[in-house]
């Protein structure tokens, strides 16, 4: 596979859909990469992985080391690596964490959930050579309340202003959680850069879903999601062969075993 780069995913704009899936590990990363344009190791990782009730309990030093395993199952794929609550609440300690991450775990590129108030750190993270991926409409770091985004007229505008704004500090993409289908359509006709949608309709410019979720993996499904496979039945019913073969002396058998 060739290289994707920023430039080749900004192409994509309003001519071919953009797909994106979350990975925390190698395994699942070498199954994704050769599918997917872009792989986000996500701090979803903290609820999905770790049984948290948030993703704020997420550190830094989680997030870098599933980004290093999946950056060892995708060589040439594009990574975004999700930046940890309170991890970039001052330009200082923004640029310290991103530049962590980003030589640690060779990714390509951070994400941070926000508008208009971390509009400044954007921009100086772009400015000192960091890519940025932009987070807007449901902010998992910042909320309680998991609902739809969007409906009232001044959550809308701000919203929409949010998006412009950090288009313009210079973010390559945003993700837009959870918003009113209309609402997704208008800030990705409004913005030059690509969109990608989570719960935010066919009007994005790509979409992006949690692995777990779309593999049947986890427990969690939301209206958003589609199932494509029952992982989780499966596993079980091989688990539960595994148990039977081995009370029942089936396994191991001959040619599980070594000889001298």
């Amino acid at each position: 596979m060739k290289k994707i780069t920023i430039k080749s995913i900004q192409k994509k704009k309003n001519k071919l859909p953009i797909t994106c899936l979350t990975s925390y590990t190698k395994p699942i990363a070498e199954i994704v990469g050769k599918h997917c344009d872009i792989i986000l190791v996500g701090d979803s990782l903290g609820m999905v992985l770790y049984g948290m009730k948030t993703t704020r309990d997420v550190t830094l030093d989680m997030m870098i080391s599933h980004a290093k395993s999946v950056r060892l199952g995708a060589k040439n794929n594009f990574i975004v690596v999700d930046m940890p609550y309170k991890t970039y609440l001052t330009k200082k300690n923004a640029y310290a964490n991103a530049r962590k991450i980003i030589k640690m775990t060779k990714c390509d590129a951070v994400k941070l959930e926000g508008g208009r108030e971390i509009e400044t750190i954007i921009k100086h993270l772009v400015k000192k050579g960091i890519p940025v991926m932009g987070h807007v409409g449901l902010l998992p770091q910042y909320t309680k309340n998991f609902k739809t985004r969007g409906k009232g007229k001044r959550e809308r505008k701000k919203i929409l202003n949010d998006a412009i704004s950090i288009t313009k500090a210079g973010v390559f993409a945003i993700v837009i959680e959870c918003v009113v289908e209309n609402l997704a359509k208008e800030i990705t006709k409004e913005i030059a850069i690509p969109t990608i949608g989570i719960g935010a309709s066919r009007y994005c410019d790509g979409q992006v879903l949690v692995i777990d979720d779309m593999i049947g993996l986890s427990n969690f499904y939301p209206k958003f999601v589609k199932q494509y496979s029952k992982v989780r039945k499966i596993v079980d019913k091989s688990i539960r062969e595994y148990c039977k073969d081995v009370k029942t002396g089936r396994f191991p058998f001959k040619k599980n075993i070594y000889r001298s």
